[in-house]
């Protein structure tokens, strides 16, 4: 029987002599003279690895020492834990993941017995072979292994045997996040008709959601498939790369005429806030762009603020979409821009009317109605979610394209109105006017009405 524990005393006699290298007067002051902690580093990840290597093999009997079919005579219950994993997890102070990881490394590397009770290799030989000696982490090991399992009925026995060979020299060199890129390209060469399929299943995942915080701060959380976020990956990148050159973090280049002017010379902002301001310049420019195929429908970022609060440099504005109030000086800055309107409002805040000289609503008149309803009326989604509406129908009641018979709603909304029987009152005019909705006799049999728009939601003082 071979000593699971052969070489761990030599990596410690090595580590020993690379901490007293390490500890010289002088190591440690750069980089020219510090060579002994990169080997001090070396000796320790062997010493960690042959022990890891003896761990997997304990949890792998411990897990066999508890198999189900034992019940309450299997180890882990006698020792009062449901499962072999929690048993070590609680043991080594470990997470359950680490300790799952441990149990599936350790069955998979140790020797197994055929039916007939004969010896037989470990199901992944090269795999057992590199965490025996050290070669290899846990965790390289486990990724090695779950992608072997993963593809062993969709590949040939030959090209699964060399991938494991090829997959465990590679892992001796590199970090995790490498393996991984490596792993996912052996993936697909060991099983090149799961590649598509794959792909779909990431598309079904991508999606992006909006969240403001009680801050303020908006937060963006956004998974994209490779197809779908590459464009993204390249342009902000590209753009990061720009003002890293500008500044002198990387070589200089030819700089694309678009770019802003060059930041100053005390421009501390780290990468993660320089793709930030890069994602802010794409939209700004979507909204200023006047391409007839752009797609957003002719968005406009409005920023309402009082007249008198504008002329005084006091108070605040409020963004259309956005909860969180900006100050002044945010405003002023953001009126600079040629893809925001400022929306300058006086005591009554009339606002003109179309009649029926036109069947559908100018722009203006959606963005008059923006400053009335904040959004969809009834349910308060935001603006770029809605169109405007007829209160009394253009074509069955001669309807006019006036204000106060438009409406902003949402699709689900606009349907809901029409489909159930809900009616649409104005009260009031310009912007200070108040969309009341009365619900049909099934819903309330009272028909009480609801008040909706911006006055049920943004907060106004008496």
């Amino acid at each position: 029987m071979e000593d699971p524990f052969e070489g761990i005393d030599d990596a410690l006699a090595a580590a020993r002599v690379a901490w007293w290298r390490a500890d010289a007067p002088g190591v440690g002051d750069d980089g020219r003279s510090s060579a002994a902690l990169v080997e001090l580093v070396q000796t320790l990840t062997a010493i960690t690895r042959r022990i890891d290597a003896v761990q997997v093999q304990v949890a792998a009997r411990i897990a066999r020492a508890s198999r189900a079919e034992l019940g309450n005579a299997g180890l882990a219950r006698q020792q009062g834990f449901r499962t072999p994993t929690a048993l070590i997890a609680a043991t080594t102070g470990a997470t359950m993941a680490d300790a799952a990881r441990k149990v599936s490394v350790g069955e998979a590397t140790a020797p197994r017995l055929t039916l007939t009770g004969e010896p037989a290799p470990a199901k992944h030989p090269a795999v057992a072979s590199a965490v025996a000696a050290g070669a290899i982490s846990i965790d390289a090991a486990a990724a090695v292994i779950a992608l072997i399992d993963r593809v062993a009925f969709r590949a040939a026995s030959d090209a699964i045997d060399d991938a494991q060979h090829t997959l465990v020299d590679k892992a001796a060199g590199l970090s995790l996040s490498e393996l991984h890129k490596v792993l996912q390209r052996a993936e697909a060469w060991l099983d090149p008709d799961g590649v598509e399929p794959r792909e779909d299943d990431l598309r079904a995942q991508r999606g992006v959601s909006i969240r403001e915080d009680r801050s303020g701060l908006l937060h963006l959380t956004g998974v994209f498939d490779p197809e779908s976020g590459a464009p993204i990956v390249t342009v902000l990148e590209a753009m990061v790369g720009v003002q890293l050159r500008l500044r002198g973090d990387g070589p200089r280049g030819v700089v694309c005429e678009a770019t802003d002017a060059a930041p100053p010379a005390d421009d501390t902002r780290t990468v993660s806030q320089l793709r930030a301001d890069a994602l802010t310049t794409i939209c700004r420019h979507m909204l200023d762009c006047d391409a007839a195929d752009q797609p957003t429908g002719g968005a406009t970022i409005v920023v309402r603020v009082a007249l008198d609060d504008l002329e005084r440099g006091v108070g605040h504005g409020v963004i259309d979409g956005v909860a969180k109030p900006v100050s002044i000086a945010t405003v002023r800055r953001m009126a600079a821009n040629a893809a925001v309107i400022p929306c300058v409002l006086d005591g009554d805040g009339e606002i003109l009317d179309f009649g029926r000289s036109r069947r559908l609503f100018s722009s203006a008149q959606k963005l008059a109605l923006v400053e009335r309803d904040g959004g969809c009326a009834m349910c308060g989604v935001p603006p770029g979610m809605t169109q405007v509406h007829h209160i009394r129908w253009w074509s069955r009641d001669a309807g006019p394209t006036d204000l106060d018979n438009g409406v902003l709603l949402c699709g689900r909304c606009h349907h809901r109105i029409h489909d159930d029987g809900w009616t649409i009152g104005v009260r009031g005019r310009g912007v200070r006017a108040e969309v009341w909705f009365t619900p049909p006799s099934h819903v309330d049999s009272a028909r009480t009405p609801r008040l909706g728009g911006r006055a049920r939601r943004d907060f106004r003082a008496a």
